[in-house]
């Protein structure tokens, strides 16, 4: 595939979830990006653009994900077989009291149908762990030594989040929880079945990433067989709420939170009107970054290359430039009663400090 400037293409651009088949369950997946492929490759198109598609919290948005590496499981393709774990009496089983009809009916249902795909990724785990051939177990440990540097603190992140409700905001977790170091100290000291059924639970959350990276990779092979290139997307910033932030704390400026200036246009949000857009992503501590060679940055390109053969970064600008703001959205309400006499010397402040943040870097 001869992908250069001068050669211009004509592509779609598209959310996943939207891309719905008659097969799917309740949102648009591989399957049905298979299909989408495959017509957009026979009527001359060349690339298929998709919005980033790491896994989401509560709020379902891609750009606000729980993860910068982890692949949105509600993206994969579930049925007989597929995975090979899943056999047909267990999707069966799963699906015996489900309303396909109402699932597919209207919006997504994202609650149900995150559940039920959970659901049906636990059948083939289990499957999995209970007689997994020797060639498909070494291609599962080949994966997670391959990944280890971010799958292992995902992994431990997501069972964190189940200990705690689901909730991705580790700062209202259980003090134990609150830190990599406590969380990890906490586990060393749980009764050893425990600590066994909770190391279990994080090889489950390992098996979907490796399932979602082998569906991916598959994915991406179909598109090049049809002459057509798949694009990805990577925002610039990252969910305060994360895996990644969790796992790596010192790399974020965590009392800090990227946005955008302020918008008169935007009547109905007084606060974005006078102050602007907080969007609560942490900054970058591009000193701490720079000093492992920016690790995990390589690491989220190295991902998303992957299983895409081009991508975006949203907000680009932000690698050099960032509005931002010295508090997190939680305090907007505090800063809104200023007068806008006292506004611009408080974003010079914020802008100062920030300058001396980029100085360090």
């Amino acid at each position: 595939m001869e992908l250069i400037p001068e050669k211009k293409i004509a592509g779609i651009l598209l959310p996943l979830f939207a891309l719905r088949g008659e097969e799917d369950l309740g949102i648009g997946d591989i399957g049905a990006l298979r299909e989408f492929i495959g017509w957009a490759g026979k009527i001359g198109f060349k690339l298929v653009q998709l919005l980033p598609i790491n896994e989401t919290g509560t709020d379902n948005s891609p750009y606000n994900a729980i993860s910068a590496m982890a692949i949105e499981p509600t993206t994969l393709q579930l049925a007989p077989n597929s995975p090979e774990d899943l056999t047909r009496e267990d999707f069966n089983s799963v699906m015996a009291d489900v309303d396909l009809r109402r699932l597919r009916r209207g919006g997504v249902k994202y609650r149900h149908v995150k559940k039920l795909k959970r659901h049906l990724l636990e059948k083939a785990f289990a499957n999995f762990s209970g007689r997994a051939g020797k060639e498909r177990q070494m291609g599962f440990d080949k994966f997670c030594k391959e990944e280890a540097a971010w799958l292992n603190d995902y992994a431990f992140f997501r069972v964190l989040m189940e200990e705690n409700d689901e909730s991705a905001t580790w700062t209202r977790w259980s003090a134990e929880h609150q830190s990599m170091k406590r969380a990890r100290a906490w586990l060393h000291d749980l009764p050893q079945d425990r600590q066994a059924a909770l190391r279990n639970r994080q090889n489950f959350f390992c098996y979907v990433q490796w399932i979602a990276h082998q569906q991916w990779r598959q994915i991406k092979l179909y598109a090049e067989e049809c002459g057509v290139a798949l694009m990805g997307d990577i925002p610039f910033g990252v969910s305060y709420y994360s895996a990644d932030v969790f796992a790596r704390p010192d790399e974020f400026a965590l009392d800090w939170s990227g946005g955008a200036p302020p918008e008169p246009y935007f009547k109905d949000d007084e606060f974005t009107q006078k102050w602007g857009q907080n969007w609560g992503i942490p900054l970058y501590r591009w000193d701490r970054m720079r000093a492992n060679n920016f690790e995990w940055w390589r690491e989220r390109v190295r991902a998303i290359r992957r299983i895409f053969h081009l991508f975006r970064v949203d907000h680009v600008l932000g690698f050099y430039r960032i509005y931002a703001f010295p508090w997190r959205p939680r305090k907007n309400k505090q800063f809104l009663p200023l007068d806008r006499q006292e506004m611009p010397r408080a974003r010079n402040i914020c802008a100062l400090l920030w300058q001396r943040l980029a100085q360090r870097a």
